[in-house]
């Protein structure tokens, strides 16, 4: 009797040691996944200085933020679908209206981040500045190509649309635009040469070493240049709401600045 007693002893001490052990084994692993993150969907053209608020963010936090950059049209579709975003930050109003009818932003999540210009850039650092009101871009372009992000969805290709429009250039050069899926795929044909000039934010050729600004469009030509940013109701509200405050504070609000963007005028 007494053998078999410590037998049984010893049994069940080593049973509550596996126990245990696959106990601290199971909560880090659990630990692991849920590491605190924030996913946020972004304009293509906030990424170098989104980047680097993000990198801040996590710093003052520990936690962290996955970054998906595209045209604001290709994001709101992909929220529309259902993926998992919990932020989305927007270069213009009008797909941000498109979510928010659709329910899909938070309540009182939503604000105006950031502004922007318009301009028209050329490859290459030292291409002599135009003016737009006396120059034929048609003429100057030839048999070359305006590069231009998608002028009917994109929001950076809306606003160039209008301007060139307001210009009344658009007819004539319509035909040479070569559109890309977004503002830094633009971007990426004037700085390899592949168009000689294209319509970018200043943001964009403020982060390309190799174009020149060769003018700027007047903000009354196109509509404002507006970024709202808002939680995205399936997402994760504190977690986005957190990210959001820290990019509408001082410390995002200075690289913003430093990237070239401008404040919006409440």
């Amino acid at each position: 009797m007494t053998k078999r007693k410590a037998s049984s002893e010893v049994t069940g001490r080593r049973l509550l040691h596996w126990v245990a052990v696959l106990a601290v084994v199971v909560l880090c692993g659990f630990g692991s996944v849920a590491t605190a993150q924030v996913t946020v969907f972004a304009a293509a053209s906030t990424k170098n200085a989104l980047d680097e608020a993000a990198d801040a963010f996590t710093v003052a936090t520990g936690e962290d933020v996955i970054l998906s950059y595209a045209a604001s049209s290709a994001l709101a579709r992909q929220i529309q679908l259902g993926a998992p975003a919990d932020v989305f930050l927007s270069a213009n109003t009008t797909w941000m209206d498109v979510l928010e009818t659709d329910g899909l932003v938070a309540p009182r999540s939503r604000s105006d981040l950031l502004a922007n210009d318009l301009v028209l850039i050329a490859h290459g650092t030292d291409a002599p500045p135009l003016d737009l009101a006396q120059t034929d871009l048609a003429e100057v372009l030839g048999d070359r190509h305006l590069a231009m992000a998608l002028v009917d969805a994109v929001p950076a290709g809306i606003y160039g649309k209008a301007a060139l429009s307001t210009l009344n250039q658009w007819d004539a050069v319509a035909p040479k635009v070569a559109q890309a899926a977004n503002v830094r795929a633009a971007l990426a044909l004037v700085s390899t040469g592949a168009a000689p000039l294209g319509v970018v934010y200043a943001t964009d050729a403020r982060a390309e070493p190799t174009v020149s600004v060769v003018a700027t469009f007047a903000a009354d030509s196109h509509p404002p240049i507006v970024y709202p940013i808002a939680a995205v109701t399936a997402g994760q509200q504190q977690a986005a709401e957190a990210f959001i405050k820290f990019l509408s504070g001082r410390e995002s609000q200075a690289i913003f600045l430093r990237h070239g963007f401008r404040a919006v005028r409440k």
